[in-house]
C-alpha cells in the first residue's frame, strides 16, 4: 500500500526489507551505535526463514520517502505472539483477555530475538527529525486503528530517542540488562583490579580451572571467519537451545548463520574454545561495532568447569580492553552477570494502546511498575562485588 503523504513525501508500507535497496537503508543505519538495524542483518534474519509467517514474525517495515530517495525507516513486525522479545507483557496480554480486548496482532519495532538497547527510527542525517518522526507516528497510529491492531510497542529503545517518543505520548516501562563498562582500563589485570580481594580470586581461580583442563579460547575475526565455523555456531546454539527445553528459545536457523557470511563477518567476533584439535569445541558468538561489543550465543558440546564464564565473559572482556571498546552487552538474563562486573544497567521500552481501557490501566500502573523496578536496579548495584571507594 502507497499512499501521498504531502506533495515531498510518499510512505510505503514493505513486507519484506529486500524491498529497498541496502545502500539506501543503511545510508540512515550505519551512522547508529547498533549493529542491529543494518540491512544485513535484518534481511539474513528474513531470508533464512528465522523471520516471517512460520516464526510469527510477520514484516511489515514502515519506509519514507522523498522522489526515489529513502529519507527514513522503522523496522516494524506484526506478531501473535509475544516470544522472542525478552520483554514479558504476558500480564498485558492476560489483562486484555478478561477484558474481552483482543491482544493479538500487536505492532512491534524492534530487532528480532535482539535484547540490546539501539532501537529507533531511521532518519537520513539533515533531515527535520522532528517533523519525520510527528509523521511517521501519525502513520503508525492511523495503520493500527484501521487494521484494529490492539497497540504499538518499541523495544530496546535507543536512550535520546526515547525522549523524543515520549513527546509523542508513548509510555515508557523500565527493565534492566547487565552492562561493562570499560572504566580506562589498559589491562585484564586493571579489570580485576576493580573488585574486591575475594572476587579476584574467584575470576582467577575460574580461568585457572578452564587452562587447567587444557582448553584455550581465542578470537576469531575477519578472514579467520569461514563458512564452516559459522555452521559449527549454529549447532553450538542449537545445542545450548535444546538443552533449555521450551525456554531454549531456538529462534534462529542454520541458514540465519550460514547467510552471514560473507557480507557481515566484519561485524562478528567468535570466540573459539580449543583442546587438542583444530576443531573447537565450544564457541561464543558476538558482534561489534564502533566502541561497543555484544554478546549473543554460545555453546559446548561438553561440559567443562567455568567455560563459560571464560568464553562469554573473560576473553570477551579481554579483547574489548585490548580493541578500546567501551561497553560489553553479553546478551539477555542471569544475575550471576553483576558477579564478574556487569552492573544492571536501566533499559526502556516505549508503549501505546489502542484501545481506551487499557491506555488508561496502564497509564494509570507504569510509573509505580517503574519505581519498583529502580528500586531493584539499585539494590543490585549497591551489592556489587567491588573494592570500597
Amino acid at each position: 500500500m502507497v499512499e501521498q503523504l504531502k506533495p515531498s513525501y510518499t510512505v510505503a508500507w514493505i513486507d519484506k526489507i529486500a524491498d529497498v535497496p541496502q545502500a539506501e537503508w543503511d545510508a540512515l543505519a550505519l551512522p547508529l551505535k547498533t549493529p542491529f538495524l543494518e540491512w544485513t542483518w535484518l534481511h539474513t534474519m528474513e531470508a533464512s526463514g528465522s523471520v516471517g509467517a512460520k516464526t510469527g514474525w510477520m514484516p511489515y517495515h514502515l519506509t519514507l520517502w522523498r522522489s526515489n530517495t529513502l529519507i527514513a525507516a522503522a523496522p516494524l513486525y506484526l506478531k501473535g505472539h509475544s516470544y522472542g522479545e525478552f520483554v514479558f507483557d504476558h500480564q498485558w496480554a492476560e489483562l486484555s483477555q478478561r477484558l474481552g480486548i483482543r491482544y493479538y496482532p500487536k505492532l512491534l519495532g524492534m530487532s528480532p530475538f535482539t535484547p540490546a538497547e539501539g532501537y529507533r527510527f531511521l532518519i537520513a542525517p539533515g533531515e527535520d527529525e522532528e517533523q519525520i518522526t510527528a509523521l511517521m507516528v501519525a502513520e503508525i497510529d492511523q495503520f493500527c486503528v484501521r487494521n484494529k491492531i490492539s497497540g504499538c510497542n518499541f523495544l530496546y529503545a535507543d536512550p535520546q530517542w526515547r525522549l523524543t517518543m515520549e513527546r509523542h505520548g508513548f509510555l515508557r516501562w523500565l527493565h534492566h540488562s547487565y552492562v561493562w563498562n570499560n572504566q580506562d582500563f589498559q589491562t585484564f589485570d586493571d579489570y580485576l583490579g576493580a573488585f574486591n580481594a575475594n572476587q579476584r580470586r574467584n575470576i582467577k581461580r575460574e580461568r585457572k580451572a578452564v587452562a587447567e583442563a587444557g582448553l584455550r579460547v581465542e578470537p576469531l575475526t575477519g578472514e579467520q571467519i569461514t563458512p564452516e565455523l559459522l555452521s559449527t555456531v549454529y549447532d553450538f546454539y542449537s545445542d545450548t537451545c535444546d538443552k533449555f527445553g521450551w525456554w531454549g528459545s531456538k529462534y534462529l536457523t542454520r541458514e540465519f548463520f550460514a547467510q552471514l557470511y560473507p557480507h557481515y563477518i566484519d561485524r562478528i567476533v567468535l570466540f573459539g574454545v580449543y583442546h587438542d584439535a583444530p576443531t573447537p569445541v565450544g564457541m561464543s558468538f558476538c558482534l561489534t561495532k564502533g566502541d561497543q561489543l555484544y554478546g549473543r550465543y554460545w555453546g559446548s558440546f561438553q561440559d567443562f568447569e567455568n567455560l563459560h564464564f571464560d568464553t562469554c565473559y573473560y576473553t570477551p572482556i579481554e579483547w574489548a580492553i585490548a580493541h578500546n571498546i567501551q561497553n560489553f552487552d553479553p546478551g539477555a538474563g542471569g544475575k550471576h552477570k553483576k558477579r564478574r562486573g556487569f552492573p544492571a544497567a536501566p533499559n526502556y521500552s516505549l508503549h501505546r494502546f489502542y484501545n481506551p481501557r487499557l491506555t488508561q490501566i496502564l497509564g494509570n500502573y507504569i510509573e509505580e511498575v517503574n519505581e519498583m523496578e529502580q528500586n531493584e536496579i539499585e539494590a543490585m548495584n549497591a551489592d556489587l562485588p567491588f573494592k570500597q571507594k
